[in-house]
């Protein structure tokens, strides 16, 4: 399996440099950071005054204001906050599937990395949890300007195995505003969806990503063959039906995948394992902050 070298995370970032992620939804937390926020941040800076209004929060009054004129006025500003941001690597064995010297690990791991840089670019907390058929590594999200360089340590050091239940790493999240789901939806994805579905009305922000490898996409004739379960060694080649039935599951599969996922409300993006990095990380923030879904 291809492992990303430090210069290919290096070049990663510095074609992501520039690149803000804001947040489609109004943050919840109170933290001075660069997105609009749903409370009153600590240092909103007031952009207009307007009368005050039945209804209007006391605490946008200009009391100073007030004495002065004996008019009640209140201050608009646009209040800012961090969106703490979690990204779920799914670390199936299926992860690990690839051709041409690239895998859907490897495409998982350089679009994690790109990802938490762009997030810490705005200032946001950024965590990890990678789903494991044992365990799981987690980094709780946080603002540390080391975050993108701990991330990188951590996923390299993680080798793909087993069949490991990523819908259990959704429960229990607090103080999150966003999460990244990276996977190739291979295994408990029903459980995901319920999980998913869960988060967004609670008010997270939840994106999708759905990785496929190029070889899945369409089944080539030279590639497909049947293996002889007693006997390793003997291979025959599938017929055409086969291939016509294959790529007709997989692509009622990834429409079945994107079209649930929509109606829970999250976004949902399918990104290719060969498709380059730093273009990738580019299509999900866009779509993250638009509507849809990209395919």
């Amino acid at each position: 399996m291809a492992t990303p070298g430090l210069h290919e995370y290096g070049a990663l970032l510095d074609a992501l440099r520039g690149v803000r992620w804001t947040a489609r939804l109004r943050p919840r937390t109170t933290n001075v950071g660069a997105h609009t926020a749903k409370r009153i941040g600590p240092n909103a800076e007031v952009t207009e005054y307007r009368p005050y209004r039945q209804g209007d929060d006391p605490r946008r009054l200009d009391w100073k204001l007030l004495a002065r004129t004996d008019r009640a006025y209140v201050r608009l500003a646009p209040d800012v906050a961090t969106s703490p941001t979690l990204i779920l690597l799914d670390g199936s064995a299926s992860m690990g599937a690839g051709m041409g010297g690239e895998s859907k690990w490897r495409q998982a791991r350089m679009l994690c990395v790109g990802l938490a840089a762009v997030g810490r670019g705005a200032g946001d907390p950024v965590g990890l949890v990678i789903a494991l058929a044992r365990g799981a590594r987690r980094l709780a999200p946080r603002a540390r300007g080391d975050m993108v360089r701990e991330m990188i340590r951590v996923v390299d050091a993680v080798q793909v195995d087993g069949a490991a239940d990523v819908a259990p790493m959704l429960d229990g999240m607090r103080g999150v505003e966003r999460v990244v789901l990276i996977s190739d939806l291979l295994g408990d994805a029903d459980a995901l969806l319920v999980r998913g579905a869960s988060l967004v009305a609670r008010g997270v922000e939840v994106i999708v990503v759905h990785l496929v490898s190029r070889a899945e996409l369409s089944l080539a004739p030279e590639r497909a063959v049947a293996v002889d379960p007693e006997n390793a060694a003997v291979r025959r080649p599938l017929a055409r039906s086969a291939h016509r039935s294959y790529d007709e599951a997989f692509g009622a599969f990834r429409t079945s995948m994107r079209n649930r996922w929509l109606a829970t409300g999250a976004r949902y993006v399918q990104i290719v394992d060969d498709q380059p990095s730093a273009d990738a990380v580019r299509t999900l923030v866009r779509a993250a902050m638009g509507t849809g879904a990209v395919a």
